[in-house]
């Protein structure tokens, strides 16, 4: 599979428009579990060895083949903020069915926090409105931490 990371830019409008970052051969049919998508990020991305916190986002069609790769926020060590905005302008361009969240916790301590918590309950509220659902949200430190599979998406 493909594996495309894109970003946005303004156009000459000031529309924002998504631009190819980069593209890498990933040896993989589908993202379709967490442990599936975490191997992909940590291998591709490298996030289980990312000593500040990253947050990024996939996207992917309603036969959930991966769309894109979004970089949304870079923090710090102990946080990094993320806004359901920014995180929709993306899935809206990419014409998304649905999307994962996944995040690094450089502290290799993968259990959310309680900030983690109320940023997934905010985006899967968003979700919701927009009729792109979240499917998971995904903690990265020396294991992960599924929101899915620990039964709180």
């Amino acid at each position: 599979m493909r594996i495309t990371k894109y970003r946005t830019e303004l156009d000459a409008n000031r529309h924002n428009i998504l631009v190819k970052e980069s593209a890498v051969n990933y040896a993989c049919d589908r993202l379709d579990s967490p442990s599936a998508i975490t191997g992909m990020f940590n291998s591709v991305f490298g996030l289980n060895r990312m000593a500040e916190e990253y947050v990024y986002m996939t996207a992917f069609s309603s036969a959930f083949k991966v769309l894109g790769v979004f970089e949304i926020s870079h923090g710090n060590v102990h946080a990094s903020l993320i806004s359901p905005r920014e995180v929709f302008i993306r899935l809206l361009l990419s014409g998304a069915a649905s999307f994962v969240i996944c995040h690094n916790h450089p502290s290799g301590v993968c259990t959310p926090s309680k900030e983690d918590i109320e940023m997934t309950d905010r985006l899967k509220r968003c979700a919701g409105l927009m009729g792109v659902p979240l499917t998971d949200h995904i903690v990265i430190g020396s294991s992960y931490y599924s929101f899915k599979e620990n039964g709180l998406l």
